[in-house]
C-alpha cells in the first residue's frame, strides 16, 4: 500500500504564531482564552493540562487576568469588555485574519453594506462581522438578499473559504445589476496551497483521510474537496480513529492535515497505516 502525505499539510503560519504566543504566556502563568486558541482538541487539551483555561464568554474572565486572543480574531466589542475588566491582553489574531477584519471595517465605516462570505457561526465571521455591524453573512451564492440595501456592495471573505466559493457570490452579487462593488478576496494564501494540493492528491488515490478538528473549519473544506473529486474520504482527529475497513482494498491512501492539525498527528497517523498494511499482509516479512 502507497501512502502519500498532501503537500503543506500541518500547521500554518497563524496557528504556528499563536501556539507560540499561548506557549510563551502559559510559561509565565495562568492564561486565558475565550474559546479556544485554535480549532485542534489535542492541542487545546494539551495547553489546558498546563494552565490554559478556556472561556465561552469575555464575562468569565477574571478581572485582571492574562487573555490571548485566538488565531481567530476577536471583535472589538469584545475587547473594549476585557479591557474594562483589566485584562492584559496579548493578541494571537492571525495577521491575515487581522488584514480581514481591517478590510471589513473600512468597508463599514466608508457606506458599503458589508457581505461576509463564511460560516456564520464560526469565531472568525462572529469577529469579522463586529467589525462591521451591519453586515450580511452568506455561505453560497443562493443565500445572497434580493434587497442589499443599497448600490455600494463590499466583500471580505473568512481566510478558510475556497477561492470558487468567494468566485460564485461575486459573480452572483454582480448579477443583481448596475451598483458598485468593491470585493477583497482575503483568503489566505496557505488555505489555497492545502486545498489546491487536496485537489490534486485525491485525483490520485483510493481513498482519502483528512486529519483535524471536526470543528475545524478549514480541515473540514479540505475533506469536503476531497469528496467533490469522488474520492473515499474520512475526516479524523488522529490515529485512534483509523479502522482497518478504512482501508481495505485501497492501493493509494492520501494524507492531508488542516492548518490548525500539529505534524506529529500528521506522522503518526501515517505510522498507524504502515502497522496496519503489516498486519493485512501478514507480519513484517510479506511486505
Amino acid at each position: 500500500m502507497k501512502i502519500t502525505v498532501a503537500d503543506y499539510s500541518g500547521f500554518c503560519f497563524g496557528v504556528e504564531r499563536a501556539i507560540d504566543v499561548v506557549e510563551k504566556e502559559v510559561a509565565q502563568g495562568v492564561v486565558y482564552t475565550v474559546g479556544p486558541v485554535i480549532h485542534n482538541p489535542s492541542v487545546v487539551e494539551n495547553f489546558r493540562n498546563r494552565g490554559v483555561k478556556v472561556v465561552d464568554s469575555v464575562h468569565e474572565v477574571p478581572e485582571g487576568a492574562t487573555v490571548v486572543i485566538r488565531s481567530h480574531g476577536m471583535a472589538p466589542q469584545e475587547l473594549e469588555a476585557l479591557r474594562g475588566r483589566g485584562a492584559r491582553i496579548v493578541d494571537a489574531t492571525c495577521p491575515l485574519v487581522n488584514r480581514a477584519q481591517q478590510r471589513a471595517a473600512e468597508l463599514d465605516k466608508e457606506g458599503y453594506r458589508v457581505i461576509i462570505i463564511g460560516d456564520r457561526l464560526h469565531p472568525e465571521v462572529v469577529a469579522l462581522k463586529g467589525c462591521a455591524p451591519g453586515a450580511i453573512v452568506v455561505e453560497s451564492p443562493s443565500e445572497v438578499p434580493e434587497d442589499l440595501g443599497g448600490k455600494r456592495v463590499g466583500v471580505v471573505a473568512q481566510t478558510t473559504r475556497s477561492t470558487p466559493d468567494f468566485a460564485a457570490v461575486v459573480g452572483a452579487l454582480a448579477a443583481h445589476g448596475p451598483m458598485e462593488l468593491r470585493a477583497y478576496c482575503t483568503i489566505c494564501s496557505a488555505t489555497v496551497q492545502r486545498q489546491t494540493a487536496v485537489r490534486k492528491l485525491a485525483g490520485k488515490v483510493d481513498v482519502m483521510f483528512v486529519l483535524g478538528g471536526r470543528n475545524s473549519a478549514n480541515t473540514s473544506r479540505l475533506a469536503e474537496i476531497a469528496r467533490q473529486m469522488g474520492t473515499r474520504t474520512h475526516h479524523l482527529e488522529s490515529a485512534e480513529e483509523l479502522q482497518a475497513e478504512m482501508v481495505r482494498g485501497a492501493q493509494h491512501v492520501g494524507v492531508a492535515g488542516g492548518a490548525s492539525t500539529p505534524n506529529w498527528i500528521v506522522k503518526s497517523f501515517v505510522e498507524a497505516l504502515e502497522r496496519l498494511h503489516v498486519q493485512d499482509e501478514g507480519g513484517p516479512g510479506n511486505r
